[in-house]
């Protein structure tokens, strides 16, 4: 049955804190698209396609066709940062996009300007910025940007909106008692609790607007349980966390074939070497232990070594990040995997991956934010599981374990999709075939 999913009628205003490397190689990019002059590649909403019905139907839609998403003609940006450069300039600093296409479309990315933005130096101490704003407290904080918000959706004649998370990696905090409640929460705010960073109260204005958010990054934001009630309340959807690029991509394509063919992991070591702001917040023992424990999860959910301990029981997982300015956004990972098979005979894998982060992330925040934006409109509230493939460190329910092995992610993403609109969902079982053949005979 198909569910009441209302149609992308408007424009849709995609708000974005943090206006560095990857949200300028977004935004440029959906530009340089809309003009013609490039291809949206590893964007699954526009490039993408999944299989409806039975195999002999041939049926494969393209996803944007498929489902009623956002054109991206209607999409109108804007965002936040602790720095004034509007997003041409930034991007330029940025240094991933070529100057030639960026100059291609200049007037469109010189005309978006970052609003200031909600800083705490204690939560990134290796950044300073001028575009701050300044209030009594984090409530009023919270209260300029829900202002914000509005003004930029009746400025821009949008009719609904989405937030991606897009800001730098802030320092490792646990769950406290001021994240427990929608109530605690808000006293929270008006008493300056330290606890509270500034993803946070960007996630509560937001959910508080009833405006979908995704966090990009590995900092606690909007798994917190004050947040996840808020979300309900408001019927807003939210995800997270951590965009999936890089090593952990790889990760998360490796391992479940290795785990699938019951071969043993004995140690994995990941080492990366990036050069852009992102590395320099990094560089701070605060903030990549944030990081750290993001990109660690991954390898135990997929293979499970309380299930599997012959297999993984005394798998070895060490993962390093170094700052390396001359990289700038090109990161490069190693990966050395000592893994054994047949007898308890050892083997090794070495992957040497030269990837351009933002250009991995970009494609990510489009398919969240008109994925988001989808969830909104078929009134889907709260924690968006099935957006787990697009998240290093997947948001769920409490008391669920998080999928991690991609392809699961996907067959998860492509069945929310075909329940939307009606169609069967896929097991890929096929026996069906089969016995239609024998009975034929």
């Amino acid at each position: 049955m198909e569910q009441n999913v209302k149609p992308a009628e408007g424009k849709l205003g995609i708000l974005v804190p943090g206006m560095g490397a990857v949200a300028t190689t977004f935004i440029a990019g959906v530009e340089a698209v809309k003009k013609g002059i490039a291809q949206p590649i590893g964007s699954l909403t526009q490039m993408g396609s999944l299989r409806i019905g039975k195999r002999t139907e041939n049926r494969n839609p393209k996803i944007n066709e498929f489902v009623p998403l956002a054109k991206l003609d209607e999409i109108v940006f804007g965002g936040w940062d602790i720095y004034e450069d509007n997003v041409y300039e930034a991007a330029i600093n940025a240094k991933v996009l070529d100057a030639n296409l960026l100059n291609a479309i200049r007037p469109e990315l010189e005309a978006i300007k970052p609003m200031k933005a909600v800083f705490d130096k204690s939560y990134v101490q290796n950044l300073d910025g001028t575009n701050v704003k300044k209030a009594a407290t984090k409530y009023d904080l919270a209260l300029e940007l829900i202002a914000d918000i509005e003004n930029f959706n009746k400025i821009n004649n949008c009719t609904r909106s989405v937030m991606v998370w897009c800001g730098s990696t802030e320092k490792y905090i646990e769950v406290s008692a001021a994240h427990q409640t929608i109530e605690s929460f808000e006293q929270g705010l008006k008493d300056n609790d330290a606890n509270i960073s500034p993803s946070m109260i960007y996630a509560y204005a937001s959910i508080k607007c009833g405006v979908p958010f995704a966090n990009g990054a590995p900092n606690l934001t909007c798994d917190i349980p004050a947040l996840i009630d808020l979300a309900r309340e408001t019927g807003t959807p939210i995800g997270g966390k951590d965009f999936k690029t890089g090593q952990t991509l790889m990760k998360t394509i490796l391992a479940p074939g290795l785990h699938a063919r019951a071969l043993g992991v004995r140690g994995w070591f990941s080492t990366n070497i990036l050069g852009n702001r992102d590395g320099y917040v990094l560089d701070h023992p605060d903030n990549f232990k944030t990081k750290e424990v993001s990109k660690l999860s991954v390898l135990d959910e997929i293979f499970k070594p309380e299930s599997n301990p012959e297999l993984y029981g005394e798998l070895y997982h060490k993962v390093r990040i170094n700052y390396y300015p001359p990289h700038g956004d090109n990161k490069e990972s190693w990966d050395n995997i000592d893994i054994f098979g047949w007898l308890g005979y050892g083997m090794q894998i070495k992957i040497n991956f030269l990837c351009r982060d933002s250009i991995l992330a970009a494609p990510i925040v489009l398919d969240l934010a008109l994925f988001l934006d989808l969830a909104k409109r078929a009134e889907m509230s709260g924690i968006q599981e099935w957006l787990s493939f697009y998240f290093k460190s997947p948001q769920v329910l409490e008391g669920l374990a998080p999928e991690h092995d991609i392809f699961k992610q996907l067959i998860k993403m492509q069945n929310t999709l075909r329940h939307m609109m009606g169609e069967d969902l896929i097991t890929h079982l096929g026996l069906d075939y089969y016995q239609d053949l024998v009975e034929a005979m």
